[in-house]
């Protein structure tokens, strides 16, 4: 559990579920922490947090957290690993039990198990600084803008969407960016949770399985700004709305 700083009495403090799908490579852990670490920083104070690790079988009961964040991996929402499928399951259980946060392979895993479909890109790896554009703004998206910019890190596509989510970002590398049901769930393909020298080092680490004008491009992306403050406040809104 995190334990940023005591709330005063009174003050609630919503528990967040935190699935734990993939870790990071172990020699960026030491300086960037796991993923579970790095959604508490990206969600700040106030929340309470318990990870799970769900390639271990570990999964949470929906009905006594306020919400869960689904983490990115290195799987495929499609490959045959015996976690995968009870994970799916657990999505379509879980819908409309808790608020619901999907990030990366989070975001893909919501999708399959809702009636969509993810398959690998024929666009290839998407990785360092993408811009994606507000499609249909959701009332947590406050501040509200026309376009933001997050690290990327992916091969995999929602390449159908569910009939029942809404599109809420888009790029033309990637149509399905941020997706929305109703108003209790949420999920994005690009990693607000992600600071830029993680993503930096994260692709760096990949030359030779990525192309190497792709890695170049990526690093030099990665000189600008991105926008994980003002989307970790729209999540921030969202979980506690």
């Amino acid at each position: 559990m995190s334990d940023n700083h005591p709330q005063p009495r009174g003050v609630f403090m919503p528990t967040i579920a935190v699935l734990e799908t993939g870790r990071p490579p172990a020699a960026l852990q030491p300086t960037h922490g796991d993923y579970p670490s790095m959604f508490v920083r990206l969600l700040g104070d106030g929340f309470e947090t318990r990870a799970f690790d769900v390639q271990a079988g570990h999964l949470p009961d929906p009905a006594v957290f306020d919400g869960a964040i689904i983490t990115g991996s290195a799987a495929g929402v499609y490959e045959d690993h015996a976690w995968i499928p009870p994970l799916l399951d657990w999505i379509r259980r879980a819908r409309g039990r808790t608020r619901l946060v999907g990030v990366c392979f989070g975001h893909q895993a919501m999708a399959q198990a809702l009636g969509g479909r993810v398959e690998k890109s024929e666009r290839g790896w998407g990785v360092g600084l993408h811009r994606y554009r507000v499609v249909e703004p959701q009332p947590w998206m406050d501040p509200l803008v026309a376009e933001i910019a997050l690290s990327a890190s992916h091969q995999d596509q929602v390449l159908l969407k569910p009939e029942a989510a809404r599109v809420t970002l888009a790029s033309d590398f990637t149509p399905y960016a941020g997706l929305a049901w109703d108003d209790d769930a949420m999920s994005l393909q690009p990693h607000p949770e992600f600071s830029r020298a993680f993503t930096g080092a994260l692709v760096e680490g990949r030359r030779g399985r990525i192309e190497e004008a792709v890695v170049d491009r990526a690093v030099e992306s990665l000189e600008a700004e991105d926008d994980r403050r003002l989307v970790g406040q729209w999540i921030r809104r969202f979980l506690t709305a």
